[in-house]
């Protein structure tokens, strides 16, 4: 017979290490395989429901590693705010000191600072680093991981861009903020010579605001438990994120570590975000001439484009792109005799031929019939149109490419 569930306060929207909980009386190892917690990894255990996100992945990672690591490259970027970067089953990247050791393990990529990353650079929007009462662990980890990495940490996380928010492809970016709130964070150590906390605070559950959206307000998550105490340790729940590369060199380790198409798409976010600039982007990219990976970064950032809507649009831009086309210009401004100003997806602006990339957003009778006044619009003024959907760009993209090759040459595009 299954155990009951049995959830004390104190682990409570928790991510832990199980062998310090058993060791503290707070849970016997019989409740542990109880519905009310989920096994992560190995003796590291989160509560049941807490949202199985990248963010859940990141924080049982670190329970499992030294002190001074960061999370890096699109683990990284999922932090920052960029939801499509990093999914719960992907593997945490994360980035260790030259002088840290660790072992290898499953659902994990290390990397070591100063063999195959840059040396990050200080943003002008980072603040100090260390949000409000982060103490104890989080604050040693976090100050060695600057110190040892040069990196600078956001002291409150600017949130989540959802791609899934209003747009018309139903993947605008929606900017959200944090919950304001503290965490809880157990001041006691845990595990063998590991200079890590019982707990890795909850810093992604936080409130959503939905901007740009008539009557667009914000959506509170779950309420937090009040604080508890373990021992004679006060269990705080400082305002702290979790160690991390900052936005800037999250997208080089992105553009260096995974392939174009995904990495474009990351570091498209991060610039729709305002978390990191083209400057910033140029400046680290200069920092690290000659670095391996150099050529391939600058490649990724050159083709990076903050004012696409959406990561299926960056993904079918850079696939374009890489086919030979000629690069296609995001949301161009095409100003109709009316006054009207469109801006389809992806356009040739001199060749008159657009793009629209037709989204899951499509099934909305109101949204289509808008789509399709604009394209009569785009036609009227003299545009020729194409129109790509989700499934032709992922299982037709050769009969795409030929279309758009027609297209073009229509126009007069020669190579």
């Amino acid at each position: 017979m299954p155990p009951r569930p049995h959830r004390p306060d104190t682990l409570a929207w928790q991510v832990f290490r199980g062998s310090a909980a058993i060791r503290q009386g707070l849970i016997t190892e019989h409740q542990l395989r109880s519905s009310a917690w989920l096994r992560l990894r190995h003796d590291v255990y989160a509560d049941a429901r807490l949202d199985r996100d990248h963010s859940l992945a990141c924080r049982a990672a670190l329970l499992r590693l030294p002190s001074g690591v960061l999370i890096a490259g699109p683990s990284a970027a999922y932090l920052h705010g960029v939801d499509h970067a990093a999914t719960f089953t992907d593997d945490v990247h994360v980035l260790l000191p030259p002088q840290v050791r660790s072992g290898a393990q499953r659902g994990l990529r290390l990397h070591v600072g100063g063999t195959d990353t840059p040396p990050a650079l200080r943003s002008p929007r980072e603040g100090s680093g260390l949000g409000p009462g982060a103490d104890g662990a989080t604050r040693q980890a976090a100050e060695t991981g600057a110190r040892t990495a040069g990196t600078a940490h956001r002291a409150t996380g600017p949130g989540r861009l959802n791609p899934s928010g209003a747009g018309r492809d139903g993947s605008r970016f929606t900017p959200a903020r944090q919950s304001a709130g503290p965490e809880r964070l157990d001041l006691g150590r845990a595990g063998r010579g590991a200079d890590r906390a019982l707990l890795v605070p909850d810093t992604a559950r936080r409130e959503r605001l939905s901007l740009g959206r008539a009557g667009g307000g914000a959506e509170p998550g779950p309420s937090l438990d009040p604080p508890g105490r373990v021992g004679t340790a006060t269990i705080h729940r400082p305002a702290a994120v979790l160690p991390r590369t900052s936005p800037a060199q999250a997208a080089w380790e992105t553009a260096v570590w995974l392939e174009p198409v995904r990495a474009v798409g990351i570091v498209d976010t991060l610039l729709a975000g305002g978390l990191t600039e083209p400057d910033e982007l140029a400046a680290i990219a200069d920092a690290n001439a000659g670095r391996p990976g150099a050529q391939r970064a600058r490649w990724v950032f050159g083709l990076a484009d903050g004012r696409a809507q959406s990561p299926p649009e960056s993904h079918l831009r850079v696939r374009l792109v890489l086919a030979g086309l000629p690069r296609p210009v995001a949301q161009h401004p095409v100003r109709l005799p009316s006054g009207l100003i469109l801006h389809p997806d992806l356009a040739w602006p001199q060749l008159r031929v657009a793009i629209e990339y037709d989204g899951q957003w499509h099934a909305d009778p109101e949204r289509l019939h808008t789509d399709r006044k604009r394209l009569n619009q785009l036609v009227a003024a003299g545009w020729l149109v194409l129109h790509v959907t989700s499934r032709r760009m992922h299982n037709d993209f050769a009969g795409v490419l030929r279309e758009v090759r027609a297209a073009l040459a229509a126009r007069g595009w020669r190579r």
